[in-house]
């Protein structure tokens, strides 16, 4: 029996994921959302697709996550606020209540 999991979220960040997989110059949210699948899934047992699609995407960028945390935990810092709506941001941690 295998102790792979598949996410509750797994449908809604295969979505993101494949669109950030093909930017070519990603903006500040997409380093955002790419920061916050490689919080949820660094840990998670299963989503194998995922986590390499999260690899390959870095590879793409030529970026690294330590990298990527360094220019996200800048944007957060200088107030980013996300355009979209919450719902597209499930599972991200930001605060809503501004």
């Amino acid at each position: 029996m295998s102790n792979e999991q598949t996410h509750p979220l797994h449908t809604t960040d295969k979505k993101i994921i494949d669109s950030l997989i093909t930017k070519v110059v990603p903006e500040d949210f997409d380093l955002i959302n790419l920061a916050r699948l490689i919080n949820r899934y660094e840990e998670f047992p299963g989503e194998n697709e995922i986590k390499e699609d999260i690899e390959k995407t870095l590879k793409f960028w030529k970026i690294t996550k330590e990298i990527l945390f360094s220019k996200t935990r800048k944007l957060w810092s200088n107030n980013f606020r996300p355009s979209n709506t919450a719902k597209d941001l499930v599972g991200s941690g930001f605060d809503t209540s501004n």
